[in-house]
């Protein structure tokens, strides 16, 4: 302490600024750390440990000068992953080519890249709809996906994570196409693959985008698509923009419908602090004839004693003692003589 009671310094800060909606998970078990969902949201992922005490702080009516000062304290290590899942009122979802990138540009003022072959998105896009009674909601468009997504066949789990956001889903179908697939079975196979990949996704509410209007192909089917979807299904041209009205009046219900506690996708991920459980003061194995002690309060008792002062060395001996090390170390059959092993500690066991 000198002759300023100083204690050890604390470390700076070191803060890492994420986009909303950033997932934080353990990367040695891919536990939930938190789930920054708002704007402002900070979280403590590893805290850092406290300085060390100066002698100053162990004065007593006995000691009136201790010779001895605390190292400071160990702060948390951990490697974590960063997932960001994209926040959005309205998610589309459709086959590659659907036509989800123009339907976007039509009701938003988002401009994806528009092609005339398909996996053209690449990445999800988002857009702001102004409805007419003056409300408004983002849309993401997701990345066409295609059978196999659930196992991240053609990039799908890195495309399906962000439909889990969404309150609403729009499936965009082609109902014009030709071939061997229609649009029936392209919905089909879209369900299925959002069922696997979250089966809480089979119980968002949803809608039908029956596309491409415009073909005399999808006016022909229109009936059959009718009969298929029911009051679910709007037809559209994202081409030209037929029918794109009643779907944004549709979608803007169907918001207006759905409790604000009901929309949060996986609540279980809305965490803003994960401490972790108190652990057992230590464990001991025996390693080739060497007693070796683990656990997170000895090792910090270890990293935090000063073992160059003989009233350093006295502490630790009364904390491991507080502890019961020296019977469970008995209880595993030690003998004096034997090595003792903390971390980057060792010493030798006598009674």
């Amino acid at each position: 302490g000198q002759g300023k009671n100083m204690h050890g310094a604390s470390g700076e800060d070191l803060i890492i600024k994420v986009p909303v909606g950033t997932v934080i998970k353990d990367d040695a078990n891919d536990e939930i750390i938190a789930d920054l969902t708002n704007p402002g949201e900070e979280v403590i992922v590893a805290q850092g440990g406290r300085g060390g005490r100066g002698n100053a702080r162990f004065t007593s009516s006995i000691k009136q000068a201790p010779d001895f000062s605390e190292r400071g304290e160990p702060g948390e290590e951990k490697w974590v992953k960063l997932e960001l899942k994209l926040l959005a009122d309205v998610g589309l979802i459709g086959m590659p080519n659907a036509g989800k990138s123009t339907l976007i540009s039509r009701i938003s003022a988002a401009r994806p890249k528009i092609a005339d072959y398909p996996f053209t998105t690449l990445v999800p896009n988002l857009g702001v709809v102004t409805t007419r009674a003056g409300n408004s909601f983002v849309v993401a468009d997701i990345p066409g996906l295609i059978e196999g997504a659930h196992r991240g066949v053609g990039l799908g789990h890195q495309f399906l994570k962000h439909i889990e956001r969404t309150r609403v889903l729009l499936f965009v179908l082609d109902i014009a196409q030709t071939g061997e697939r229609d649009a029936g079975q392209d919905y089909t196979i879209l369900r299925k693959e959002l069922e696997q990949y979250n089966p809480e996704l089979a119980k968002r509410p949803f809608l039908i985008a029956a596309n491409k209007m415009d073909l005399p192909e999808a006016q022909a089917k229109a009936e059959q698509i009718r009969n298929l979807f029911g009051e679910k299904v709007c037809f559209i041209s994202a081409v030209t923009g037929s029918g794109i009205d009643e779907l944004i009046n549709k979608i803007e219900q169907l918001l207006q419908s759905i409790p604000p506690e009901e929309t949060t996708a996986s609540r279980q991920e809305r965490v803003i602090r994960r401490y972790e459980e108190k652990d057992e003061p230590f464990r001991i194995e025996i390693k080739d004839g060497v007693f070796e002690v683990s656990g997170k309060r000895i090792e910090k008792l270890v990293a935090m004693t000063n073992f160059d002062s003989d009233e350093g060395l006295y502490r630790f001996q009364r904390a491991i003692d507080k502890m019961g090390l020296e019977q469970a170390l008995k209880a595993k059959g030690i003998q004096p003589g034997q090595t003792v092993r903390v971390k980057d500690l060792e010493f030798e066991y006598s009674e």
